[in-house]
């Protein structure tokens, strides 16, 4: 059930700001006043929609970033609710890469090294959930930062989720902003290692095959069906893990 107003409804942020920011800014600002306090039901996603005049899509990226931050909780099937911030927790989230970038103030650009249908090995197979030999779409794209090489991208991706996958412009919109709108992920699962890359690794990030990397494994799944499987592999010199606290 809807909660009951608590102070003064939050304003719509400024027009000039991008569609999902507008949402997530008038939301958080509605959490920062106490219009809605831990346990309170959020307006739906069909709410949102109607007041900013966005799309389904753009609502949901506002409400992940903030249930990323852990400020509002969501249950499948019922809503959003602001969250009990009594907890403090070590979280992995899906960012996407060149969000991060832009909002350095930098500029990203993307390498397609290829794009293509493969058949898949009995071990791919049993990753993505397909028969052994079928058809699945791999590609191989080098994000860099303002020219420098970031993050080598290694993805299988199964047809069924997201069959037009192969057609996208990778060069202007990544494989994971993609992926979120054609096949929002319920599950990720990772393995995350320091290790020396590949010779071809190597090759394409500018660096030599004895280099320290980050190297992150991620498979998404929808509703038990995975969606993509990709081997994410960056310079040591050029990634770091930060966070913030505050009780």
């Amino acid at each position: 059930m809807a909660s009951t107003p608590h102070t003064h409804s939050p304003k719509p942020a400024a027009s000039g700001h991008a569609p999902y920011t507008r949402v997530k800014d008038f939301l958080k600002s509605g959490l920062a006043s106490g219009h809605w306090v831990p346990g309170d039901q959020m307006p739906s996603e069909a709410e949102l929609v109607q007041q900013f005049a966005v799309s389904r899509m753009t609502v949901g990226r506002a409400l992940r970033e903030l249930q990323a931050e852990g400020l509002v909780t969501r249950v499948q099937g019922v809503g959003s609710f602001a969250a009990h911030l009594s907890r403090v927790s070590s979280t992995l989230t899906i960012r996407d890469l060149h969000d991060e970038i832009v909002a350095r103030g930098h500029q990203h650009q993307a390498t397609v090294v290829f794009a293509k249908k493969e058949k898949a090995t009995a071990e791919l197979a049993a990753q993505l959930g397909v028969p052994a030999r079928s058809a699945v779409f791999h590609s191989l794209i080098v994000h860099s930062e303002n020219g420098v090489p970031l993050q080598c991208e290694d993805r299988y991706v199964n047809p069924a989720c997201a069959p037009d996958y192969l057609a996208v412009d990778f060069q202007t919109i990544t494989p994971t902003q993609y992926l979120l709108g054609v096949a929002p992920l319920w599950e990720a699962q990772y393995s995350i290692e320091a290790a020396a890359p590949t010779a071809q690794e190597a090759q394409l990030l500018g660096i030599g095959v004895q280099d320290p990397c980050l190297i992150v494994v991620r498979r998404t799944i929808n509703r038990g069906v995975p969606i993509t499987l990709a081997r994410l592999v960056h310079p040591g010199t050029h990634y770091q893990i930060s966070g913030a606290f505050k009780p």
